[in-house]
């Protein structure tokens, strides 16, 4: 399915997500040091108020990361990319002259799978030397890896710059600060600059909050999708093997000496 068609399926889900972030920002509560030394409730929008202007990029950064992390999440699971009972069918019927040429296309064009699309690649070159089946299917299998890894470079520039973003907020913030206590009005307020430094390392500490897990999904997502290609890519050298003008002459006169055998 195209990226159009996913986002017109999942458009609908948007607005209660939106919802939701929006809520948990404006309802959950943050317990924060009073100046007395009590406790008092702000939410989270009071700390993105706190930790200054970049933190909105910064909540930006996070909303885009769910996004991404919530469609390729589907995208690369193991159904949509390479269903096992299909591949394996398909090859066990292919080894036992169950099907042909133009069956086994079929039944490759009503897959919406990865490995469906290698498998009828190699399956267009049917009878051709193993060099120019191995190469179809190195072609569409480079082509299938690229797809498994749109996206990708999403993750990892939000693992990359949210905590620069974050950085660059506290030293905004801490110029701020030293500016405020600057005044002959702050001589004598210490807490002052407490504050100042406190708000400005929200910031820093939020760009860590969205940076580590980008990371995590990241490497995540890069490891599966290599662990799914070395699959489709075992697979397609079993076809490989079952559907080249060499496999299919050794099978003929693997067949005619069994005859000859029989007789």
């Amino acid at each position: 399915m195209s990226p159009v068609g996913k986002i017109m399926r999942w458009k609908r889900h948007i607005p209660t997500f939106a919802a939701t972030v929006l809520l948990a920002l404006g309802a959950t509560p943050v317990w924060a040091q009073g100046d007395a030394g009590g406790g008092t409730s702000s939410s989270l929008w009071d700390l993105l108020w706190a930790g200054g202007p970049l933190m909105w990029p910064i909540v930006l950064c996070s909303f885009v990361l769910l996004l991404v992390v919530f469609e390729r999440s589907i995208s690369l699971r193991r159904g949509r990319v390479l269903p096992r009972l299909f591949a394996e069918r398909l090859l066990l019927q292919i080894r036992e002259g169950a099907l042909d040429r133009q069956e086994a296309l079929q039944r490759c064009d009503a897959s919406d799978t990865h490995v469906a699309c290698v498998f009828a690649a190699a399956l267009r070159k049917w009878g051709k030397p193993a060099v120019e089946v191995e190469q179809a299917v190195l072609d569409e299998g480079e082509r299938a890896a690229n797809q498994m890894r749109r996206y990708l470079r999403f993750i990892n520039g939000i693992a990359t710059v949210s905590p620069l973003l974050g950085l660059l907020g506290t030293v905004w913030g801490m110029m701020e600060a030293f500016e405020a206590i600057a005044g002959s009005a702050a001589m004598g307020r210490p807490e002052l600059l407490a504050d100042g430094i406190r708000g400005a390392l929200f910031s820093t500490a939020a760009g860590l909050s969205v940076a580590i897990p980008a990371l995590v999904f990241y490497l995540g997502f890069v490891g599966r999708v290599d662990t799914l290609v070395m699959e489709i890519d075992r697979l397609g050298q079993d076809l490989v093997n079952l559907i080249s003008a060499e496999a299919l002459e050794e099978r003929r006169g693997a067949r005619g000496a069994k005859h000859k055998k029989v007789a």
